[in-house]
């Protein structure tokens, strides 16, 4: 022991005995302890205290233990061998054992030959945090499982689960001569008012999945089984996780969580002021507005992120900064001051073990707290204190304005239609009408109090962003159409209200892009993921990606799985539409974050396909399944809109049969492994539907097997394959199997690219197979950027006969490949520039005119400006130049006349 360590516990025991007389009374009562405290330290005198005794002693036992606890925990507070985050922590401890000790003497009463089970303790507050006061109540809630919960044989199930709980917290509330172990609060459970103590744990899942109000949401962010049959409480507290961590955050909650913090500083008036009797608690700037920013952000953030969950308000800050939720400074101040707060609260509770939370008001007590702290007196604490109180309060004053409302707009109709038409309806008549009908329960979603209260909340910012789109009324007509589908509109208009900037992104999908719009339709709660500004984030890797879902993915059954996946591309994709409409993002980086995305989603629903396939069928020995990429997939340019083309391979001897419960031949093993991998991409599930499969590049295309050995593959390839077969092999790449699988599949295609070729026989198939497209699938007009003279198709079809014929620039990437072969002489100049302005043309076209639709004027600008043309006739100008370009290019490739060739695939 060190001068300095024996000077701190000298210090700390004077300050104790001076100040805090139920402390003084217990260094009386335990000198022992006090003695191995100066001599060794707060952990060894902490590690000497013994468990309580028999549970014929529980009662005397426990308040002897808890004295000791409190005691030895004091002094390695006060000398700062333990700092707060321990302290809290040893102290939820003591209470989770004493909670044990507890109910397993009253198991012991009722049923003495049993072991205690099928009654959990649910801790919230700060014990589910593990963050519990010096003498603080604990706030529990009880359930029990009525299969497994031991009793007599003539007890009422439930009626032995009350007596046992009545008697676990006598035990611990009792107040004996030698005082109580813990004050138990058990109002939070479900109606208290007519509830048991103890709840049947289906009843009370059933509740919190479907009755359950705001706060106790909130009130379960810190939960945990702490106590009793803790497995029953860990699948209680599974089953309503759902209910606490929503991926459909409701943001009328979010605004009841917040106005019930404003309840508690009116109803706590008086300790608002800082200075004697400033409630360190509930005050402006205390420790519950600390608490309430964390969970705040972690209500609005954590459905959909797991690493925010986290019960202790510290950890939680850390998390949420982490994340980029709130400021890294934000977040170190706040966890400073909550620490400073719960050190001074502490020292209140120390005094005279009481629950209290507010300084004195008289001059002596203040002193004695001060002087506990460290302080000469209560002036030092309050100036110690005094800006710690005001920061907080500030940060959180800052989160209180950003969830205000405004007012409503006015039902006078002269008044409305005024502001109507300053909004941008002009004339304002049928903007009237629409809303009258809104606020007259026309609407489905609108025919509750609560549904026309959130439309009032809503509606003068949703009529400023509706006028300011590019024509307000269109925009209306889509929205009312938009509202009309949802069951409920009362979370949809909430989160608008609490997110302005969400209702003029709402509004411009809906006067610019019909496919978006079509999707937040089906799934309203899409425009949530917008709050996180990492949705306007370049696209991310298919290994990002995988890594930000697998969390969310663990432990999920198949069928769960698909949803979720689904769940998460919908979301993605919508986020990049949103990108291209917002014009935040270059259409080309957009359609390969397209790519990326669903890469990612087909490498987790194969894994997982196969592990399902696997536990029935098991796995060919040496062998295992490659899929190809092709055409705009394998090029990495999806839009928005794109189908997938594959190719299914399997490596390994075709004669092999898989080792699990039901063996199968290799063939068919694989063939039914790859049908059920293409329903898990593509058939619709209730999170709706994934992506459109193509398959029918495969050899000998539909008539064909689906999946073919790799050898097969290649023989095929170069003994029976098309011409066209072979330029479409130019964008194919293997998007799933092993490293060592993907090369020897990509050294296959190489050398098959490479074969020597006859350059006229080379063109006239190509020619012939693109007039028998031409034919098959005609030009839809114009602005049919795809087929048509000067198209992309005629674009790939001179680049790809290019590459054949020369041998050079086989990039999978149309862009990159194009870049190539101009770079080498081997394509005009001008073909790159060409490429970019056609494929920023389609990628946005895709989305703000599908199906050949006509764009609005609105659509037709933000088209323009994403490919660099100030206007409408710009880029249709520069359209025709390109256009022309690309002609004149397969048109000095292809011969005048080619002849008739039979292509059957």
């Amino acid at each position: 022991m060190t001068v300095r360590d024996a000077s701190s516990r000298r210090s700390a025991l004077d300050r104790l005995t001076a100040n805090a007389p139920f402390l003084a009374r217990l260094a009386e009562l335990y000198p022992d302890d006090v003695a191995h405290f100066l001599a060794e330290g707060t952990d060894a005198a902490l590690a000497a205290l013994t468990s309580p005794p028999a549970a014929e002693e529980v009662m005397a036992a426990l308040r002897r233990w808890r004295g000791r606890n409190a005691l030895l925990l004091a002094l390695g507070d006060l000398s700062g061998e333990h700092d707060v985050a321990t302290t809290t922590r040893l102290l939820s401890d003591f209470a989770d054992a004493a909670c044990d000790a507890a109910l397993a003497a009253a198991f012991a009463e009722r049923v003495p030959d049993e072991e205690p089970r099928g009654l959990a303790v649910i801790a919230l507050g700060k014990l589910g945090s593990h963050e519990l006061n010096y003498s603080s109540d604990i706030d529990p809630i009880l359930i029990f499982d009525l299969a497994t919960m031991p009793r007599r044989s003539r007890d009422d199930p439930g009626e032995a689960a009350v007596r046992i709980a009545r008697r676990m917290v006598e035990i611990l509330s009792a107040r004996t001569a030698g005082g109580h172990v813990l004050r138990v609060d058990l109002r939070l459970r479900p109606h208290p008012e007519v509830t048991p103590i103890v709840l049947p744990v289906n009843a009370a899942i059933s509740y919190y999945e479907s009755e359950a109000l705001a706060w106790e949401q909130a009130a379960f962010i810190r939960s945990r089984a702490s106590a009793g049959d803790r497995a029953l409480g860990r699948e209680f507290l599974a089953a309503i996780d759902p209910f606490i961590w929503r991926r459909s955050l409701d943001f009328r909650q979010l605004k009841e969580i917040g106005a019930m913090s404003d309840r508690i500083r009116d109803h706590f008036a008086q300790g608002q002021q800082f200075g004697p009797g400033y409630d360190l608690k509930r005050g402006r700037g205390g420790i519950r507005e600390i608490e309430f920013f964390a969970q705040v952000h972690q209500l609005i953030y954590g459905g959909r992120d797991p690493s925010l969950r986290t019960p202790a308000t510290v950890d939680a800050l850390a998390a949420l900064s982490a994340a980029g939720r709130i400021e890294p400074e934000v977040a170190a101040r706040l966890a400073d001051h909550y620490a400073v707060l719960r050190r001074v609260e502490h020292r209140l509770q120390m005094i005279e073990d009481q629950q209290t939370h507010c300084l004195p008001t008289q001059e002596g007590a203040l002193d004695a707290v001060a002087r506990l702290d460290g302080h000469a007196d209560g002036a030092g604490l309050l100036a110690m204190l005094e800006p710690v109180v005001a920061d907080v309060g500030t940060c959180y004053d800052r989160l209180v304005a950003e969830r205000a409302v405004i007012a409503g707009l006015p039902r006078d109709e002269g008044e409305l239609a005024a502001q109507l038409a300053a909004a941008g309806f002009d004339p304002p008549g049928a903007a009237l009408r629409t809303i009258a009908e809104w606020r007259g329960g026309k609407l489905r979603a609108l025919r509750s109090p609560a549904a026309l209260d959130a439309l009032e909340t809503v509606l003068p910012e949703l009529v400023k962003a509706l006028g300011a789109a590019p024509d307000p009324q269109g925009a209306l007509v889509r929205f009312d159409k938009l509202v009309s589908g949802l069951p409920s509109a009362i979370n949809f208009f909430h989160l608008l209200a609490a997110q302005p900037e969400l209702a003029k992104i709402a509004t411009r999908i809906l006067s610019i892009a019909p496919t978006l719009a079509d999707a937040l339709g089906t799934r309203v709660e899409l425009i949530e993921g917008l709050i996180d500004k990492r949705a306007f984030d370049a696209p991310a890797t298919k290994e990002g990606l995988a890594a930000e879902w697998a969390p969310g993915l663990a432990g999920l059954d198949y069928e769960r799985l698909l949803d979720r996946v689904r769940d998460h591309v919908g979301e993605r994709r919508f986020a990049y539409g949103v990108q291209l409409v917002a014009g935040a993002t270059d259409p080309l980086v957009i359609a390969g974050g397209y790519s990326e995305l669903a890469e990612a989603a087909f490498g987790v629903l194969a894994d997982a396909t196969l592990a399902e396939f696997t536990a029935t069928h098991g796995r060919v020995p040496d062998s295992e399944l490659v899929v190809l990429a092709l055409g705009r997939f394998g090029g990495r340019a999806l839009t928005h809109a794109s189908d997938l083309d594959l190719i299914y391979l399997f490596t390994g001897d075709h004669l092999a049969e898989s080792d699990g419960p039901r063996p199968l031949g290799a063939t068919t093993y694989y063939n039914r492994l790859a049908q059920r991998v293409t329903a898990a991409m593509s058939v619709p599930t209730a999170a709706g539907k994934l992506y459109d499969v193509d398959t029918r590049l495969r050899p000998q295309g539909a008539q064909g097997p689906l999946v073919v050995t790799l050898d097969s593959f290649e023989r095929y390839q170069r003994e029976e394959a098309w011409t066209w077969e072979h330029m479409a092999l130019l964008r194919a790449r293997p998007v799933y199997g092993s490293d060592a699988a993907r090369v020897e599949v990509g050294r296959i295609i190489g050398d098959l690219l490479a074969m020597a070729r006859d350059p006229a026989k080379l063109v006239q198939d190509a020619a012939g197979m693109r007039d028998k497209m031409a034919a098959h699938k005609p030009s839809k007009g114009a602005l049919d950027i795809k087929g048509g003279p000067g198209g992309l198709v005629d674009l790939e079809f001179a680049m790809q006969v290019t590459q054949l014929a020369s041998g050079q620039c086989h990039d999978t990437n149309i862009a990159a490949a194009i870049r190539c072969l101009a770079g080498k002489g081997l394509a005009p100049a001008t073909l790159p520039d060409a490429h970019g302005l056609l494929a920023r043309m389609l990628v946005m076209l895709r989305l703000t005119a599908p199906e050949g639709e006509p764009a609005t004027a609105a659509a037709r600008q933000l088209v323009a400006s994403a490919c660099g043309e100030p206007g409408w006739p710009q880029l249709l100008a520069a359209h025709d130049v390109a256009r022309q370009e690309i002609g004149d290019w397969w048109a000095s490739i292809r011969p005048s006349a080619p002849p008739e060739q039979e292509i059957e695939q």
